[in-house]
């Protein structure tokens, strides 16, 4: 192991300046007489994007031939972390045979709305799904020596003005909804590099931001790592420095070396800053070098296959009405250029030059399935192909079965740009409205990375969700379609009815300058069940060939304390007539009512395979974090004391099983009583809520009359207006007198010290 130390010591100051910007697009500095060689970056998340000539950062320019796995949208809806560990494994031996020590993903940001044009590369609207899913990934990457650089920190939901917009949002959404994913990733799986978004937050540039890049990812998560921009995120690169950004991509032919330079020079900026940069920096370089192993070139045969298995693990059957699966002895018609020519993934950075394609129509041929085929519609455009309707409508009557493959052209989804709209190209939907009129019996294949309206939905005979699978799409698709695999992929998002639905539909993308995150926390099946908004399908949703029970929930006890954790057991048997895998998903409700909160919350999802006819027992642990909002006020994750409710089932909207426990916390919010203290409050307080009933109870029987007994009404009147008043009001209502308002402060202040039992 080299002497990180002894090598900075022997640098110039010109030479740690220029380690930290790149030597040119996907490298970093070489300084051969310091031992210090060059680390090679590669865009991911899903494949390798290795350009061996001219570079470039929107994948315009060629690459080598490589294997494109699906990408964050099908994988996220795998819910399986065992296989995204098996991807980043894969991923990295194929880095390690292409000497590349640095890999651009995963890609975690939240998918605020289904309009975001990157959303194709990102997992889940849900952050507790989308952390365990990176950390896995990482782990499987980072284990063949090949560094991850997990992105866009932070709150990059949009690509209109990504590089120049702020996102404007409270401190709890923030903490809730767009940093959980990047904090566990950090603290299960300890990334390389960290990779700032282009985007302010608040008015701070991320790359300028020390709150995010020190405070937070280094002082409270612990990241060891180092921090690397977004290629061309750095606005001012002195200020970066400071904030705790240590590389920067690509590197500007020594222009910002110059400027740190000054800055020293200067004394605008302490060298042991520039010192901290650099050490960060080699100990990335040299811990991904030193664990390089001489691996062969990777068998793309081997790894293509691997991509169909992944695939067809990630896929979602969203309607079936007993027309999946297809008998190979039926006349199948498949219409739609995408039988032929699959979307698989998305433009831009990404972009995988794939070595090899094979079609669901190709897949079909090579099995011998009595397939026919009418092209029907473009796969890269909104136009039929001749006068192929009436073709592919006269020849669905005559077919057992029909499958239209559609989707979204790569033209309506990529990085640099939002969607405009949720619908799918008009010859699509038409196609698909006219087959459906002569032929109920008919399949709809998606190839999309965002979700679209589907107006047609609940007259189709099925509807699969292929996402963008990666070049194996088309053979996992046609293994589903003929019951070879079994489906059991889940959506990692909602799919809502219409845009005017969705929870950011009046703020996204924002007027350019500012992007308001107005719908705060609720985002997503957050925002759809708090709301009891209905949705086309719901986050979690994804059907089976056969079917499943959940019986006999267990809490290991109905009285939880903030010292203990809960474990959940659930019973899961598969009562159909094929093996198959589920999902198992727990939700958590807080009906505490201390503040607003969604109306439950993904804490803990396991995808398990069951043969049929057998029970298997799924055991979840449950701790105080998983109860936990982020309390502005003490700037930290609290769980308020009171009730809570496991909720188990297939979906958001699905829940099968539910159990309530009590929760204890010895923790308490700040309370200091004075006269704007409301009686509310004070009632609320386990601290000071038994002495306030003490209290507060003459106050209400003195209002209620002197001659007769109060009535329930008139107590529950009382009491809810006294919940509103502050004590100094008491007062001026003539409750109380100012010397007992004095002495109730002073009796409750004693007991918030612990100077007195609260009987």
């Amino acid at each position: 192991m080299q002497d990180v130390q002894m090598i900075i010591s022997k640098m110039t100051l010109e030479e740690k300046a220029s380690l930290c910007s790149g030597q040119d697009f996907w490298h970093t500095e070489e300084i051969p007489h310091l031992g210090i060689p060059q680390l090679m970056m590669s865009d991911g998340p899903h494949g390798l994007r290795k350009q061996e000539s001219e570079a470039d950062h929107l994948g315009l320019n060629e690459s080598i031939a490589a294997v494109c796995f699906p990408a964050g949208c099908a994988t996220g809806s795998s819910f399986d972390v065992e296989l995204m560990e098996q991807l980043g494994d894969i991923l990295g031996k194929e880095c390690q045979a292409e000497n590349i020590g640095m890999l651009l993903g995963p890609a975690v940001n939240i998918k605020r709305s289904p309009l975001c044009g990157r959303n194709f590369e990102y997992m889940s609207e849900d952050p507790y799904l989308t952390g365990k899913m990176a950390a896995s990934y990482i782990n499987g990457l980072q284990k063949n020596g090949v560094g991850a650089s997990i992105k866009h920190f932070a709150a990059n939901s949009q690509e209109y003005r990504r590089m120049s917009s702020s996102s404007e949002l409270s401190e709890r959404t923030l903490r809730e909804i767009y940093l959980p994913a990047f904090e566990e990733a950090v603290k299960s799986s300890q990334p390389k590099t960290v990779m700032c978004s282009y985007n302010k937050i608040n008015g701070v540039f991320a790359s300028e931001n020390k709150e995010l890049m020190t405070k937070i990812l280094r002082e409270e998560w612990g990241f060891e790592g180092a921090v690397v921009t977004d290629w061309g995120a750095i606005n001012d690169r002195v200020k970066g420095l400071k904030a705790g950004v240590d590389l920067e991509m690509p590197g500007t032919d020594g222009y910002n070396d110059r400027k740190i330079i000054e800055a020293v020079k200067n004394g605008t900026l302490d060298e042991q800053v520039v010192d901290q940069a650099v050490e960060r920096i080699l100990n990335v370089i040299f811990s991904c070098r030193n664990n390089e192993k001489n691996a062969p070139d990777f068998n793309k045969e081997a790894d293509h296959e691997k991509a169909v298995q992944i695939e067809s693990e990630c896929a979602v059957l969203l309607e079936n009405n007993g027309v999946l699966p297809l008998n190979k002895d039926e006349k199948i018609l498949y219409i739609g250029e995408f039988a032929e020519k699959p979307r698989y993934q998305g433009g831009g950075s990404s972009h995988i030059n794939s070595f090899k394609k094979v079609s669901a129509l190709e897949s079909a041929k090579q099995k011998q399935r009595s397939v026919s085929y009418i092209k029907g519609f473009s796969a890269d455009k909104d136009e039929y192909i001749n006068n192929e309707l009436f073709k592919a409508v006269e020849a669905a009557k005559q077919a057992d079965k029909v499958v239209i493959f559609a989707g979204l052209p790569d033209i309506m989804e990529s990085e640099g740009y939002d969607r405009k709209t949720l619908a799918m190209p008009e010859c699509q939907n038409e196609m698909i409205e006219e087959v459906l009129k002569v032929q109920p019996n008919t399949v709809i294949v998606l190839h999309n990375g965002s979700p679209v309206e589907t107006p047609w939905a609940e007259k189709s005979g099925a509807v699969l969700e292929m996402y963008l699978g990666g070049q194996g799409v088309g053979e996992a698709c046609d293994r589903i379609l003929y019951g070879e695999v079994n489906p059991s992929g889940r959506l990692a998002e909602s799919f809502p009815y219409r845009l005017e639905d969705t929870p950011s539909y009046l703020f996204y993308p924002g007027d350019g300058k500012k992007a308001i995150y107005g719908e705060e926390i609720f985002v997503g099946y957050r925002y759809y069940d708090t709301k009891k908004i209905p949705v086309r399908w719901a986050f979690g949703h994804g059907l089976s060939y056969t079917s499943f029970t959940y019986s006999n929930i267990r809490l290991s006890t109905k009285h939880l304390t903030n010292k203990e954790q809960l474990i959940v057991e659930v019973d899961i048997s598969n009562i159909g007539d094929v093996d198959g895998k589920e999902v198992v998903q727990l939700y958590i409700s807080d009906k505490c009512k201390t503040v607003l909160r969604p109306a439950k919350e993904l804490k803990g999802f396991k995808k398990i395979f069951l043969k049929k006819g057998e029970t298997k027992t799924v055991t979840f642990e449950i701790d105080e974090r998983a109860l936990a909002y982020y309390e502005e006020e003490i700037q930290d994750w609290y769980a308020p004391s009171g009730t809570y409710e496991i909720l188990v089932g297939q979906a958001s909207d699905n829940i099968i099983l539910s159990e309530e426990f009590d929760f204890i916390t010895t923790k308490y919010l700040p309370l200091s009583v004075d006269g704007t203290t409301t009686v509310g409050d004070l009632l609320k307080d386990v601290r000071t809520s038994v002495l306030s009933q003490e209290l507060f109870s003459g106050i209400i029987n003195q209002n209620s009359g002197e001659s007769e007994e109060i009535s329930a009404a008139d107590k529950e009147m009382i009491e809810a207006i006294l919940e509103n008043v502050p004590l100094k009001s008491l007062v001026s209502l003539g409750a109380i007198t100012n010397r007992e308002q004095e002495q109730i402060e002073n009796k409750l202040n004693s007991v918030l010290r612990g100077e007195e039992e609260n009987e």
